[in-house]
């Protein structure tokens, strides 16, 4: 993924522009990330207006589409306008050479148009889900997640979602070390799992709890290695395990077991890519106990066998 083309409308929406331009528009090669060939095309290249006031000059027509590895599309803010025909062409024609579409917010309407969703699996902003499934019955529309991938498009849901689905990306093609190192200077958690809850409806508990559960969040993180149980942790934080699981989930979108697997998915990337442990003894340090389980739980949301992964993004020095 070396070529990455952002495309745009006769509008923009400036802060998700800018969201894949930090990804990938800087070059960042002194803190050892990776650079992309970067550009901004338009069908009509030329002064584009944003939705916040002020207008971006856009030099490069659709032929960046006939060489981009990635495709990027922010968000669409002219939903009602119809899309260039030559744009949903070019489109199509980059998926058929292999690749990729990612977009941000109601950016997903644009490969829907295209014909590239028909079948799979998107979502986008939840205000904008009814609309996408209406107008696009053969989408699968997945309207409280932040963002997933079905074959060559990653679609997520508003604003700093793309964020998300951007370091979920570099994280698929340069390994955790990479994403996490980007994430760090872009100062965003490292990673949040794609079926996270777009949005909570009280994110912090409404009383103070005798242990801060985002103390426990952090104590949980240096201690992977140990068997924690829900009772466990629940009793750390002088609660029921009902409570426990309740207001864990209001804070943090999803269940403590689901957070908890994450979380020992990324140590054991992250042990995979920088250190010669056996596989078996990664399983035990990042709390999966033996390489069957590790090997399990990799396959099913990685896609892959942790011996595989450290063939493609081992960085030992």
């Amino acid at each position: 993924m070396r070529r990455v083309a952002a495309v745009v409308g006769d509008m923009v929406a400036a802060f998700e522009l800018g969201i894949v331009c930090q990804v990938f528009g800087l070059d960042r090669t002194d803190d050892g990330l990776p650079v992309h060939d970067f550009a901004v095309c338009a069908a009509e290249p030329g002064a584009i207006p944003t939705t916040s006031g002020f207008a971006v000059h856009v030099e490069h027509g659709l032929d960046r589409l006939a060489e981009a590895d990635l495709v990027a599309v922010p968000a669409w803010p002219r939903l009602d306008a119809p899309v260039p025909a030559a744009l949903l062409a070019a489109l199509r024609d980059a998926v058929g050479r292999g690749a990729r579409v990612l977009t941000v917010c109601t950016g997903a309407f644009l490969p829907a148009a295209a014909g590239l969703l028909d079948g799979r699996r998107a979502t986008t902003h939840w205000q904008f889900a009814d609309l996408l499934a209406r107008r696009h019955p053969r989408i699968t529309v997945e309207p409280g997640i932040l963002y997933v991938e079905d074959g060559p498009v990653l679609s997520s849901a508003g604003a700093a979602a793309g964020i998300d689905a951007c370091l979920h990306l570099i994280r698929l093609e340069y390994g955790a070390a990479t994403a996490n190192a980007l994430a760090r200077r872009l100062v965003v958690p490292a990673h949040r799992a794609g079926g996270q809850a777009q949005y909570v409806e009280a994110p912090m508990p409404p009383r103070r709890t005798p242990y801060e559960l985002a103390e426990l969040l952090d104590w949980i993180q240096q201690h992977l290695d140990r068997p924690l149980t829900v009772e466990a942790l629940a009793a750390r934080a002088a609660m029921s395990p009902r409570t426990f699981a309740r207001r864990f989930k209001d804070l943090t979108g999803t269940t403590p077991h689901r957070w908890l697997l994450e979380r020992r998915l990324q140590l054991a990337e992250e042990l995979l890519e920088t250190t010669d442990l056996s596989v078996d003894a990664v399983a035990v340090r990042a709390g999966f106990g033996g390489a069957d389980t590790l090997r399990h739980h990799f396959a099913a949301r990685r896609g892959v066998a942790p011996a595989a992964y450290r063939r493609a993004f081992r960085r030992l020095p």
